[in-house]
């Protein structure tokens, strides 16, 4: 295999993961466990094994020394929640109300929204099959009473429901099950701890589990592990967490470096109990990164559909059957993807009468198959962005303003070539009309959020338009 400029430089600071072949690997497990990591806010760069250069992050490297890396792996939104909702089902989220919001928030009319209990989610088809299952961090789907991770496959959860939750202060968002948990720490460690204690009792039961392991790092407020003074400013100042005037590189890279070092605890327990060949870890991030995230060479962010919004790191490691230390570039693959590949991993199709639009991943993971080319959509309604990718082409609307990017010769997306090949340019505007036509209409009473040039000054020009619904038409 031709060695590419590209491969040496995000083979990064784990030297051993470089430009391995598939190597012969071991019988499948019938029932491997599964750890699925997932950070908030994480950008496509933010790991030192995709080129970060201000920390280390020794313990994702780890994953990826052990695994497959992906160069090309998509979020299926550019934000929280709606992304929450493909992991979810399988399914791109406009198919769902809940997957709409962008994030999920308090409406002004008093709607509740969230992910309808009784879904075949991911971890209700496992939990159907005999998998314990357990949500840890982030939730995000809806509130109580009627929504939640126990009404959703959970057999048990410990974490937040909304969107953030400072770091320090989380007497009122921290929950055990659906009671408030009053545990004192840092929120990251406190996950941590709660994650080693999971895998522990999972073993020791000998029955296969699923642990979704999904941190708020580094979603803000910008705390790190020493900042309780600064989450006392923020709740001073009646912020809890919208501190556009907090935040730096420096903390930033010690709320990545805290999440790190949790995540090697939880690995650390995998191979206490002898674990490790038979259990499946996962770590990617939720969407696109944010302030202080790097997203080189892509350009955009969190909220935004030029490729810095939807790029993400994705790494999977399962000794018995993934070759360790390789790197995947050519294969396209996006959130919705995981549950058909997790199913098939534990022997299990997905429930007929919920198919998921993603692919199973599981012939790239194990038998090196071909690159699949596939038809990516997006849209988001604040800016009216859309989006479609196929193979290395991709249409991008903005507000009136409406690109054709090669992204695999032009991963900044700055050559407009849709007068140049309009023949192309058709093609994917009707492919996105025709999918766009599939799905739910866009509801302009969800909430809809991205930064403005009052927040960011390199998003100077920006601002909220007024009236969304006017602006849709």
């Amino acid at each position: 295999m031709p060695v590419t400029r590209r491969d040496v430089l995000l083979a990064g600071t784990a030297g051993t993961l470089a430009l391995a072949t598939h190597a012969p690997v071991r019988a499948q497990t019938p029932t491997p466990n599964i750890v699925f990591i997932v950070a908030d806010d994480f950008g496509y760069a933010d790991a030192s094994c995709y080129g970060r250069r201000e920390y280390t992050t020794p313990n994702i490297d780890r994953i990826a020394v052990g695994g497959m890396r992906f160069l090309q792996a998509y979020a299926n939104s550019a934000v929280c929640s709606a992304s929450r909702t493909a992991l979810m089902t399988g399914r791109y989220q406009d198919r769902l109300p809940v997957g709409l919001e962008e994030p999920l928030a308090p409406r002004d009319d008093g709607t509740i929204v969230g992910l309808p209990p009784g879904l075949p989610t991911l971890p209700a088809q496992l939990k159907k099959a005999g998998y314990a299952t357990t949500l840890v961090g982030k939730w995000h789907l809806g509130p109580l009473p009627k929504f939640g991770p126990l009404k959703s496959g959970y057999d048990h959860f410990f974490g937040f429901r909304e969107g953030s939750s400072d770091y320090f202060n989380h007497d009122d968002t921290l929950w055990t099950e659906d009671e408030f948990a009053h545990e004192p720490g840092y929120l990251t460690d406190l996950f941590g701890d709660r994650a080693v204690r999971v895998v522990n009792e999972y073993l020791a039961g000998r029955k296969p589990f699923f642990l979704s392991l999904h941190f708020n790092a580094p979603h803000w407020p910008w705390e790190g592990p020493g900042d309780d003074a600064e989450s006392k400013r923020l709740g001073a100042g009646g912020k809890r967490g919208f501190d556009y005037d907090g935040g730096s590189m420096r903390t930033y890279g010690a709320m990545v470096a805290r999440m790190d070092y949790q995540i090697g605890r939880v690995l650390d327990a995998l191979e206490t109990g002898r674990a490790v060949s038979d259990t499946i870890v996962i770590f990617t991030s939720d969407n696109g990164g944010e302030r202080y995230s790097d997203r080189w060479p892509f350009t955009g962010m969190k909220t935004e559909l030029l490729e810095g919004g939807l790029r993400i790191p994705a790494i999977v490691r399962w000794p018995q059957r993934v070759p360790a230390g390789s790197i995947n570039d050519p294969q396209t693959i996006i959130h919705m993807d995981w549950l058909p590949t997790v199913l098939a991993a534990a022997g299990l199709t997905p429930d007929a009468s919920f198919p998921p639009d993603g692919m199973n991943l599981l012939p790239t993971l194990t038998a090196n198959a071909p690159p699949v080319t596939r038809k990516l959509f997006w849209r988001y309604l604040n800016l009216l962005q859309e989006a479609c990718r196929d193979g290395d082409w991709k249409y991008l609307k903005i507000l009136d303003n409406r690109f054709l990017f090669n992204v695999a010769e032009d991963p900044l997306e700055r050559a407009n070539l849709k007068e140049r090949r309009p023949e192309i340019y058709a093609r994917l505007v009707a492919d996105y009309r025709a999918w766009n036509d599939t799905m739910l209409p866009l509801d302009p009473a969800a909430n809809t959020d991205g930064p403005t040039g009052s927040q960011l000054a390199d998003h100077f020009g920006i601002t909220k338009p007024k009236n969304i619904g006017a602006l849709k038409k």
